[in-house]
């Protein structure tokens, strides 16, 4: 099997470790970043969505900038959220504020009954620079 061409973020590796599973895995030019949630230092959660949210893609941007990647990269995005019919428009309020300028990556956006204890998860696909 070949080794694949794992990234960590700063910091969080003992997380991935203790959990089993990648932040992200770069493979013919494209960077396959795991499910990013609000998850605090130790990996609890942010208890507050806002907050939770923010998070996320803070942990996000470390894990795209550990293989040199921003947001702008992104070409695919899929967010999974708890209870949506509550939850959508206060997400969306914070969302915006890292897409960037259009054009905009693809998005699916996926609703679920649980996250492991979180209520937004947000996963990616980002082409990696020359």
């Amino acid at each position: 099997m070949n080794q694949r061409d794992v990234v960590f973020p700063a910091g969080r590796r003992a997380l991935y470790e203790r959990n089993r599973y990648s932040p992200a895995v770069r493979a013919n030019g494209l960077l396959f970043v795991s499910g990013q949630v609000g998850s605090r230092q130790d990996g609890s959660p942010e208890p507050d969505l806002l907050a939770q949210v923010h998070l996320a893609f803070e942990n996000l941007n470390a894990v795209l900038a550990a293989a040199g990647c921003t947001f702008d990269d992104v070409v695919d995005v899929t967010v999974f959220l708890v209870n949506p019919e509550e939850n959508f428009e206060k997400v969306w309020q914070v969302v915006p504020q890292y897409w960037g300028e259009a054009p905009y990556p693809t998005l699916t956006g996926v609703g679920v009954t649980w996250l492991y204890g979180f209520q937004f998860e947000i996963k990616v696909i980002a082409r990696l620079p020359l």
